[in-house]
C-alpha cells in the first residue's frame, strides 16, 4: 500500500494533483491547512483520504487529530499548531505516547523532515504549495506499507521528479 502525505496546500490544488498523478496512492493523508482543497480530494483521486484541521481551516468540521493503525504502527496525524511544533517536539511527543502512537505526522511549519525523537518517528511532509525550507522545493511524503506491516517513509519534491524525469 502507498500513502501520500501532504500538508499546507492552502487552497491550491495544482501541485497536489501532480503528486497524486505521480504517486498514484492507495490512501491520502492531508495534515491540515487545506483551506478547501481537502473537500475536493475525491475528484482528484479515488484513494480514500484522512484529513485534519489546520490553523487556517475555518468553519469546517475536520478533527484536530486522528489516530490511525497502519501496518504494525499507530500513527497520530495532526496539523501540529496546538503542540508548538515550531519550537520542538516535547508536547506532541507526550500526546502521541499517551495515545499509544509510535509515529507522528504533522504539518504547520512547511518544512519537510523525518526525525527520531525519544521512541517516536516524527515527520512532516513540508508544503506542496508554499515551502519554507532553504531549497524552496514543493514537498510531500510517501509511506509504503509492506506485506509484513512495516513502513518506509520518504520525502519527495516535485522539482526532484522534474529533474529525474527530464521535465
Amino acid at each position: 500500500m502507498k500513502i501520500l502525505v501532504v500538508s499546507d496546500t492552502h487552497g491550491r490544488s495544482e501541485n497536489l494533483r501532480d503528486a497524486i498523478e505521480i504517486e498514484k496512492p492507495d490512501r491520502i493523508y492531508h495534515l491540515g491547512d487545506g483551506q478547501g482543497v481537502e473537500d475536493n480530494l475525491w475528484m482528484m483521486s479515488e484513494a480514500p483520504a484522512e484529513c485534519v484541521c489546520g490553523n487556517c481551516d475555518w468553519g469546517g468540521n475536520l478533527p484536530n487529530e486522528l489516530v490511525l493503525e497502519v501496518g504494525k504502527h499507530v500513527i497520530l496525524i495532526t496539523h501540529g499548531h496546538y503542540y508548538g511544533v515550531s519550537y520542538g517536539y516535547e508536547k506532541i511527543a507526550e500526546v502521541a505516547k499517551a495515545k499509544g502512537c509510535d509515529i507522528v505526522l504533522y504539518g504547520h511549519t512547511h518544512v519537510p523532515t523525518i526525525d527520531h525523537y525519544q521512541d517516536l518517528i516524527i515527520a512532516n511532509p513540508g508544503s506542496i504549495s508554499f515551502p519554507r525550507q532553504n531549497s524552496r522545493e514543493h514537498t510531500y511524503m510517501t509511506i509504503l506499507v509492506d506485506n509484513s506491516g512495516e513502513l518506509t517513509m520518504e520525502l519527495h519534491s516535485l522539482e526532484e521528479y522534474d529533474r529525474t524525469h527530464g521535465n
